[in-house]
């Protein structure tokens, strides 16, 4: 199946439905989309450490001159710390959420492996890494961002789910 990253990104965003059959892709083109998303979230959230971390960082008067001549070195490791922080909470949360589904597999009497349902989680947490990522810039609490983030994944995961093959 040749598809682009920018037609799994839109699909991930507005049509549910066919998250379904993008659980037969390759694994190679499920990983690109997460990194993919994951360099977003560690943009988005280096931009804001340039914005506000730093002078967290550096507003300690004893470590000032320090900070000052080291300064250079802050920018690489933030975004190397970042990188790796959000990938881990990215694969986390994507695999929580294809457990979760496998719980709607059998009652929706439908076949499915947790891999697959892995792969569908990759693209239905779209909406729900959006909606984290820029859920500070709004007047909302982070809890409920969260838990409109896990209903929308949730939902567009068991709508997917749908569209896997019926059991025999």
């Amino acid at each position: 199946m040749k598809i682009s990253h920018m037609q799994l990104f839109i699909h991930s965003l507005t049509n549910p439905k066919k998250l379904g059959p993008y659980r037969i892709l390759s694994i190679g083109k499920v990983m690109q989309y997460a990194f993919l998303m994951i360099a977003l979230v560690t943009a988005f959230s280096f931009g804001q450490f340039i914005n506000g971390g730093t002078d967290e960082i550096f507003s300690y008067s004893e470590i000032e001159q320090y900070a000052q001549d080291v300064q250079w070195i802050v920018y690489p490791i933030a975004i190397i710390f970042l990188f790796v922080l959000n990938t881990s909470i990215y694969f986390v949360k994507v695999s929580l959420f294809a457990l979760a589904g496998q719980f709607f597999i059998r009652p929706m009497k439908r076949r499915g492996e947790y891999r697959q349902v892995w792969r569908t989680a990759v693209f239905a947490s779209t909406w729900g890494t959006f909606i984290t990522m820029f859920g500070n810039l709004f007047p909302i609490s982070p809890t409920i961002a969260t838990l409109i983030s896990i209903f929308i994944t949730m939902l567009f995961i068991i709508i997917a789910l749908t569209k896997y093959p019926i059991e025999k």
